[in-house]
């Protein structure tokens, strides 16, 4: 089990990213992010916080508001969704739907993470939202919950539409995290590599299509185990990728990735020798990211950290601690330079109880946004006497003369 670490916020609006990683980091997409995937802290990004066209990354949207009512239980694995004729007339990428199929949602979340079916998003989007447009507000709705302030949906399947549906790379890499950490129970589908559906000739017989994940990442790189890939002429190539290694999870979005020599190759490969090449960088980010970047562990759950300065307390210092582990990622580089300071609160004055917040601990070094976190009192402090106050006031009056 990786260890817990504590949890901050990471302020994108006000460029508390670590962008001089790009030294090191660098790709070809015109928009990536790194996130470490046990504080969401960004690590690195290239035009991470700009809007974007997501295409079928913005599908993990709709599997949010789907696990959403699974974990809470307005909605079982097993419950059946019926397919509509819209459903089956979607375009793109398709989930072999047929109208009138009863469809199990375990079946419907493999063929949209699976297969990227547009059809199958407009499945799950009839049943959970009565229209696909009242499933759209469910999304936004969902979206401003978990703090994705950079995004606005459209549709449930990331088609192009004179609306826009928009992410930032940041958005999508924040709700990856929010997928894993919330739903770990339904995370597993998204390092499935192969689904089998059925479709049907023109004769009606059966026949079994066998496809595999797109993100091909997830045979690229040790340690993959997730989570969705997008293409359209306006996006580009994209993927939204994590990794586990050594304990350790970084989160990757790459988006913008453009083939323009695809042409030179029969028209039937395009795609796949895209997929391939997109699975090529995303395999090439993450294994700089894990040799650039590692873990370092400052504090254990409730070690004394420091002290801060008590007034008018029986005692004249008081140990603390930040209540959790406290872990930072940053490059390998900047750790000789990190430094980490304690400030008390002004005045921190007595009588203090343990566990009251008492002052902060900050932590800075090169290349990395500079994190604060509180510091809490680890035992309490009683306060003086009535005689030793009188005789401390008395020094302040007097300036220590008797």
């Amino acid at each position: 089990m990786p260890r817990l670490r504590i949890l901050f916020a990471v302020l994108a609006v006000l460029g508390f990213v670590a962008a001089p990683a790009s030294a090191v980091m660098g790709t070809s997409a015109e928009h990536a992010l790194l996130m470490d995937g046990e504080t969401g802290q960004v690590l690195w990004a290239k035009d991470g916080f700009a809007p974007m066209a997501p295409a079928s990354m913005s599908k993990l949207m709709t599997l949010d508001v789907l696990f959403q009512r699974l974990k809470d239980g307005r909605v079982k694995l097993s419950d059946k969704f019926a397919v509509s004729e819209k459903a089956w007339r979607t375009g793109g990428s398709k989930g072999f739907v047929r109208v009138g199929d009863q469809l199990t949602v375990e079946d419907l979340i493999n063929r949209i993470i699976v297969v990227s079916g547009n059809d199958a998003c407009v499945v799950v989007a009839e049943a959970l939202g009565g229209s696909e447009e009242g499933f759209v507000d469910l999304m936004n709705r969902r979206a401003k919950e978990i703090g994705l302030n950079g995004s606005h949906f459209v549709n449930p399947d990331g088609l192009p539409e004179p609306a826009g549906q928009t992410m930032t790379a940041y958005d999508l890499a924040k709700l990856a995290r929010h997928l894993i950490t919330t739903y770990p129970q339904y995370y597993h589908f998204f390092s499935v590599r192969t689904y089998t559906t059925v479709d049907h000739d023109a004769k009606g017989r059966e026949k079994k299509i066998a496809q595999p994940n797109r993100n091909m990442v997830l045979d690229k790189f040790p340690g993959a185990d997730g989570l969705k890939t997008g293409h359209t002429d306006l996006a580009g190539y994209g993927v939204t990728a994590s990794a586990v290694q050594g304990g350790h999870r970084l989160i990757l979005v790459l988006n913008g990735l453009r083939y323009p020599d695809l042409d030179k190759a029969p028209p039937a490969k395009q795609d796949w020798f895209a997929e391939m090449r997109r699975g090529d960088e995303a395999a090439r980010v993450l294994g700089m990211a894990f040799r650039e970047f590692r873990s370092y562990q400052l504090f254990k759950a409730n070690e004394i950290a420091g002290s801060v300065p008590v007034w008018g307390g029986s005692q004249r210092t008081v140990p603390v601690t930040t209540g959790k582990p406290l872990a930072v990622t940053l490059q390998v580089d900047s750790r000789a330079k990190m430094v980490v300071t304690i400030k008390s609160l002004s005045p921190a004055t007595a009588p203090i109880k343990a566990g009251q917040q008492v002052g902060t601990l900050t932590v800075a070094a090169p290349d990395f946004p500079t994190l604060t976190v509180p510091l809490y009192a680890a035992q309490d402090v009683n306060r003086e006497n009535i005689f030793v106050r009188m005789a401390t006031g008395s020094k302040a009056l007097f300036g220590g003369k008797k």
